[in-house]
């Protein structure tokens, strides 16, 4: 979880306190995810014949580049609490939905907390002295709509790890077509592309392949409410490290928003699989 939170800290970190610009840092995210994926994975086959990119998809991998692009850009304005609880809650709430799509039905309690969630994003968006920007909350709502595709996308593809790497491998092409499209507006930081790095192979790379390691000794329910620490873990470490400002609106809404997501999931059955929600 703190290698999740991290990734909002390392991005917010970058844009804000270094030159580097939102492109070039999500491609070397995903550059450095992608090898650091890759070679774990030829770690695992003991230098086996193995080819990664048997695993994984080119539609996840686009789903995955528009998660790590919306993200990027977003925290242009954001703080990195509100970008962490504006992706949690997108996540949450595309996965949720989706279920609901297919025909699964929700608990009273459930629906209590779906509505809760929904107020607090509600609440946290209004026009206001202290809400997000508009275009960057946007940005991050789509960047969590397509993790919760991605995520959802990732059920029953077989070694996680190794899909992971296929799809970081096959979202490099999309990446650098972003680079290629702010070429004119890159800009160059080495502390910057220093903390791309470490959200690429480090928070990204290195926490995905470990919470897949530990995620079959959790039961899903128990998976699931670990990761409410996430954008907890990156508010506080916002406040702390970056010195951002904790408002009141944020506080109270991101409360009504956990408390709501903890309903719902907390009452889903305990065969359901869990997949790691980014701050991620």
């Amino acid at each position: 979880m703190l290698a999740f939170a991290a990734n909002s800290l390392l991005c917010r970190a970058a844009l804000l306190e270094t030159d580097i610009d939102a492109a070039s840092f999500t491609s070397l995210r995903l550059i450095s995810g992608a090898l650091m994926l890759a070679c774990i994975v030829i770690i695992r086959q003991r230098f086996g014949n193995v080819q990664i990119l048997s695993k994984g998809n080119w539609q996840s991998a686009f789903m995955l580049f528009v998660y790590a692009a919306g993200f990027s850009f977003a925290y242009l304005s954001l703080s990195t609490a509100t970008g962490a609880m504006l992706l949690f809650a997108a996540v949450q709430v595309t996965m949720i939905g989706w279920g609901l799509l297919r025909g699964e039905r929700l608990r009273l309690l459930q629906w209590l907390g779906v509505l809760c969630a929904c107020l607090g994003l509600i609440g946290l968006l209004l026009p206001g002295l202290s809400s997000p920007p508009l275009t960057s909350a946007v940005l991050m709502l789509l960047a969590g709509v397509a993790w919760g595709v991605y995520s959802l996308r990732g059920k029953n593809q077989g070694d996680a790890t190794q899909v992971t790497a296929g799809n970081f491998l096959r979202a490099i092409p999309f990446t650098l077509v972003l680079s290629l499209i702010f070429l004119p507006q890159q800009n160059w930081d080495n502390t910057g592309a220093f903390y791309a790095i470490l959200s690429g192979a480090i928070a990204s790379g290195a926490g995905y392949a470990l919470w897949y390691a530990v995620l079959p000794m959790l039961r899903a329910a128990s998976a699931a409410t670990i990761q409410l620490s996430v954008p907890v873990i990156a508010a506080v470490a916002g406040v702390f490290i970056l010195n951002e400002p904790l408002t009141w609106r944020l506080v109270l809404s991101s409360l009504v928003i956990l408390g709501g997501v903890a309903l719902v999931i907390r009452l889903q059955p305990t065969t359901d699989k869990v997949f790691p929600a980014e701050g991620r």
